[in-house]
């Protein structure tokens, strides 16, 4: 536990500067999308920009792809709040079949995409980085259809996550990724009575 601590201490001590800006501003994305403020998305654009270096720069090739994809969604983002009325869409549930199915398709891309990858990249956690990448991108579209087991993906998204940037020497983004675990289960939560509150009532 003390060797613990102490790599802790050593990586945080050694945050990058540029680190620091991109985990304040992924904190700012969170507080002002909460609060419905369209500079929210200038936040997480900027925030994922920065990252898409420093994954690089550690090689997480997949972390590095992960964030252009969600730099293209902020965009995206903010294009869906000045044109287009609001989604009224219920949250919706999916059968655990269907789950069971799509996690097995996911598990077939990360190996593809894991021995491609080996061939030009060197980095131990490898095909962790590419589970991470592949089961956020799915995972960003289960969002946008309010499909309430998302947060369930993310909970273990961001567990491996947590793992991942740790072992990267990211400590604090690893830190940041804990809040995200609370976060997912915050989530579930609202979703959930949301879900139940629509819900034919069976007789």
């Amino acid at each position: 536990m003390e060797q613990l601590a102490t790599q802790f201490v050593s990586q945080f001590l050694q945050t990058s500067v540029l680190e620091w800006l991109a985990v304040m501003l992924a904190i700012a994305y969170v507080w002002l999308a909460a609060r419905q403020n369209v500079w929210c998305w200038a936040a997480a654009f900027t925030s994922t920009a920065l990252y898409t270096w420093i994954f690089w720069q550690v090689s997480l090739p997949f972390q590095s792809a992960l964030n252009v994809f969600y730099m293209v969604m902020a965009v995206y983002g903010y294009w869906q709040r000045h044109h287009k009325a609001t989604d009224n869409n219920q949250v919706v549930s999916w059968p655990f079949w269907l789950h069971a199915l799509l996690v097995m398709v996911l598990a077939g891309v990360v190996v593809l995409l894991g021995k491609l990858a080996a061939s030009q990249f060197n980095h131990e956690h490898l095909w962790l980085d590419a589970a991470v990448n592949v089961f956020s991108v799915v995972t960003t579209f289960m969002v946008a259809h309010k499909v309430l087991q998302n947060w369930v993906y993310w909970f273990f998204i961001n567990c491996a996550a947590v793992y991942l940037y740790w072992q990267s020497g990211l400590a604090l983004s690893a830190c940041l990724f804990v809040g995200y675990v609370g976060f997912s289960l915050y989530g579930y939560i609202q979703w959930k009575k949301e879900w139940v509150s629509h819900s034919p009532v069976m007789n």
